[in-house]
This record gives structure tokens, sequence and C-alpha cells, in this order.
């Protein structure tokens, strides 16, 4: 379903304007007053959109203001807001879902929604359709809905087809839609341009020129937007066309209620202070940080207050967020009181963790590692505060060695350099029973604890050569293998000796480490 709202602009702007003078708006409320919606260019002031009495007038979308005002040198002109007509139409999108599992933004005035297999929830496609623009003329908007088997037909028929059209599945496409003009296939003004002066005005012409010189014309052209052709084809449903849903997102909201209203700065800088701490936690747990900020104030009398402010980066430092409406609290006027304080992260993105460093968090919030050292070792005495140093050494359990806190580190050591070792590592390794396929294979089930676990998943292995200068001429190499259980569960597991290696009987398996 294809829903073309042709006053979109005007339509947002007239709602605008009852709610500013607190009245309902029914859709006539703007007929005496010839008004123009502008953009700047580099030519100057144009027509993006006209109401009703302007366009009787003859102003035109497209027009420049200057030629508008020759015409009705009354014409009131507004700046159009085109950011703000995107969101609108986005947040339709999203209240258009009520007829459709999903529905898409077609800029910058339509939406389509998709239908299939929903029409007999509402008694039909006749029924539906009906429901939608009795709903879209409830909310002041004006629309031409349309329904096909294809967005780019429905399309077609909502913009230039009868009002309310709808074309069955088991209708023939091309038929029907040959009377259209080739405008119908939406493509760019430099195109159409080309087609009509090649004589192609409608759809049905373009059936009677061949495929190879028309592809050879426009040979190049790429861009949906630029190939007739390719249009032609998503228009009967030849070649299927990707459309973008709109996905509804939660925005990260935090509030205080205040049981009394407050009026004086001070207070105000608490509960913005503790605003700042709730929305970095929020964010923090979303996985997210903010952009754009913007920070509400209800007063006692009922107005609302709004500050806003957009960030450089994404973030979530609340002590950040605090210095930045410091400024901008400054002519909050309170009257009687304000008693909601509400703060919403209008955009955000995506922000991963990070591990901190300690030193440097410490010296901002002054404190630091020794600090905690030294207060540690004065409460609980120096031979009961431990700290782990490295050690040069390629087997796990001799990698780190237990000092006292003050202890300095060896100097001169060249600390070796491991893959990935998983955070949680036993006492002991722990010897298991291991079935694996072939003698040197990658292990199938272990034993341990009494528990048997079937083994999914294996990487390996990462052989530890044994340290021959500390032991034995008789020492064996290990085989180190990260595994991962049918429960999700992985493990550090190795072979202790290879076979034939001459170093002892067969090999055995131990279990020496815990990932998270």
């Amino acid at each position: 379903m294809a829903i073309w709202l042709e006053r979109l602009a005007i339509d947002r702007w007239r709602h605008n304007e009852a709610r500013a003078h607190g009245v309902a708006s029914d859709g006539e409320g703007d007929s005496a007053r010839p008004v123009a919606l502008i953009c700047e260019t580099t030519h100057g002031p144009r027509i993006e959109a006209v109401n009703a009495a302007a366009f009787e007038n003859g102003a035109r979308r497209g027009m420049m203001l200057a030629d508008a005002r020759t015409l009705f040198p009354r014409l009131k002109a507004i700046p159009a807001d085109l950011s703000g007509d995107l969101a609108f139409l986005e947040r339709l999108a999203i209240w258009a879902r009520r007829w459709g599992p999903w529905s898409s933004v077609d800029t910058p005035d339509g939406l389509l929604v998709d239908i299939t297999a929903v029409a007999h929830l509402f008694g039909g496609e006749q029924a539906l359709l009906a429901d939608a623009q009795a709903r879209f003329a409830r909310q002041g908007l004006a629309a031409r809905i349309a329904v096909a088997p294809t967005a780019g037909a429905a399309w077609a028929l909502a913009h230039f087809g009868p009002e309310g059209a709808i074309l069955a599945p088991e209708a023939e496409p091309e038929r029907h839609l040959a009377p259209l003009p080739v405008a119908a296939l939406r493509l760019d003004e430099e195109t159409l341009l080309v087609l009509r002066r090649l004589g192609l005005k409608k759809i049905s012409d373009l059936y009677e020129i061949d495929r190879d010189s028309l592809k050879r014309r426009f040979r190049g052209h790429r861009s949906p937007h630029t190939s007739p052709l390719l249009r032609l084809d998503q228009l009967l449903g030849r070649i299927p066309e990707p459309l973008l849903p709109v996905l509804e997102t939660e925005q990260a909201i935090v509030q205080r209620r205040l049981t009394e209203p407050i009026r004086y700065r001070p207070l105000l800088d608490r509960v913005m202070a503790d605003l700042a701490g709730d929305m970095a936690r929020e964010l923090e747990a979303r996985g997210e940080g903010a952009r754009r900020l913007e920070l509400g104030l209800w007063r006692v009398d009922g107005e609302v207050l709004l500050r806003s402010l957009e960030l450089a980066a994404a973030t979530r430092e609340a002590a950040h967020f605090i210095r930045l409406f410091a400024s901008r609290l400054d002519d909050i006027e309170a009257g009687f009181g304000i008693e909601l304080v509400r703060l919403r992260a209008v955009w955000t993105q995506r922000m991963t963790l990070g591990q901190e460093d300690l030193e440097a968090t410490a010296a901002r919030h002054g404190a630091s590692l020794s600090d905690c050292i030294d207060r540690l070792s004065v409460r609980l005495g120096a031979d009961h505060v431990h700290r782990p140093l490295p050690r040069v050494s390629h087997l796990p359990e001799r990698a780190q060695i237990w000092c006292p806190p003050l202890a300095r580190e060896p100097a001169g050591q060249a600390r070796p350099v491991f893959r990935a070792r998983p955070l949680k590592l036993l006492d002991r390794p722990e010897a298991i029973a291991v079935l694996y396929a072939a003698p040197d294979g990658l292990p199938r089930q272990f034993r341990w604890r009494g528990e048997v676990h079937e083994v999914v998943r294996a990487e390996g292995p990462e052989r530890i050569a044994p340290e021959w200068w500390r032991e034995r001429a008789s020492a064996r190499a290990r085989d180190y293998y990260r595994i991962e259980d049918k429960t999700g569960r992985r493990y550090w597991i190795y072979r202790h000796g290879i076979i034939g290696d001459g170093r002892g009987g067969a090999p055995e398996w131990f279990l020496q480490g815990l990932y998270a």
C-alpha cells in the first residue's frame, strides 16, 4: 500500500500553528491566508509548499519566491523545516504499521506499507484502504492511497491513478499501468526530460521500444532513478525491489518528579546532577553514548521549558553533561516552581566498553592504586597483602609470582608474548580422561570431576616446549587446546607428551583454565 501525503509540509505547518494558538486544526483554518514555505538556495528563496489560498493565486512548488510575489505581493513566506518533515514522516511510518508488519519512508512525502496476507483482517483490501483514508482524514492529512502487488505499481497508482485504486494480484499489470505517464516510474527530472524528447510520454510507449536500444541509450545509468528499464521491471514485478523499513527505537529517558516545586538554581543543579548520573548509567547499560540531549522542565503553571545540546562525539560522562547544561540553565524562569525535570537522549550512537587506565582514572577522582595498597598494608599488615608480578616463563603456572606489595619488578627481563589465555587458571592442573578420533587428533569427549563433557568446538594445538634449562632431559612438551562443550562452556586443556617422543608412556591430559 502506497500513501502519498501530497500536502505533508503545509499540513504539518497548519497543525503546529493550531497547537501554538490552542485551536483545533480542521484542515480549513489556513484557507484565507496565502502562505508559502520556502528554502534558501544559491539563486534565492524557492517555494517548497503552498497552501490552498496561495495555490489559487498562482504560487506553485519549485517557483522562486520573487516570481510568486510578482503575481501575489501579499504572499506570506515562512521558512520550511525539511528535517522536521522527515522526522514527522518517520513517526507516521511507525504509526502506519497498524496496517502491516513493516513500513518504509518514501521521501519526501510518502509511505509504503507491506500488507501481504493482512487485508483479510480488515475485511478485504477495499475495507483496509477505506480505514486508512478515514484515519488520515481524522488526522487532518491529505492522502492519496493505492494498493498493488509491487511497491512501484502502488506508488504509480497513488500519484497518477484514480483515487483509491486497487490493482489485484491476478490482474494484468502491463495493461492496467500502460496509460500512466512515464513519471510514474519514479525517475529523476533529467531522465524524464530525455524520455519526453524521445517521444516516450506513457508507460505503454516503452513497451514498443526495443529493450537493447533503450539500454544502449541509458548505458552507464545504474541508479534506479536514472534507469527506465530497471524501474519498469520493478513496476511490473519482474525483479525485486529492496525497501528499507523504519524501525522504532526506544529513547533513553530519565526524570525526577519533585515532591515540592523548586524555584532556585542550587536545587535545580542538584536535580540536574542526579539526572546526569542516571542518564550515564542508562546509556552504559545500552552500550551507547549520547550525541544530542534534551532537557525538559515542567512548571506548575503548565509551561514547558526545553533546553537541548549536541555533542561532537558520543559520550556518557555525567560530569560532561552537567558542565554543558550549566550555561543553558542561566535564563530559566521558574515562575511558581518546577515540578518535573526530564532528560532525554534524542540521538545516540553505539559506544563499546573499554578498560580505563587505573592511574589516569585515579588521578581524576583523587585516589590511586598505590594509595589503596598503602591503606591495606597499614590496616592488614604487609604480610597479608600480595600482588602478582610477571616472570619470564612460557609455562602458565610459572608465568607469574606473588610478591609483597612494595617489591620491585625485576629489571631487564623480557616478557613473553602469549596467545589468548583464559581469565581463570586452576591452582594446579587437574587430570582429565579424553576421547579422541586419532592419537594426535582433536579431543571429542572428556571427563572432569565426574562429569562427561561433549566437545563441539576445538582450536589448537598451541605447543609449549619444556624449559630444558630448568628440568630433566625427560621433560615432555605440551599441546594446548581451547575447547567448548555443547552447553557453551569453554575450557583450556593440554596434552602432556607426544606419542613416540621417547620420553615416557602414553600422553596424559590435564585441564588448566576456564574461559569466562
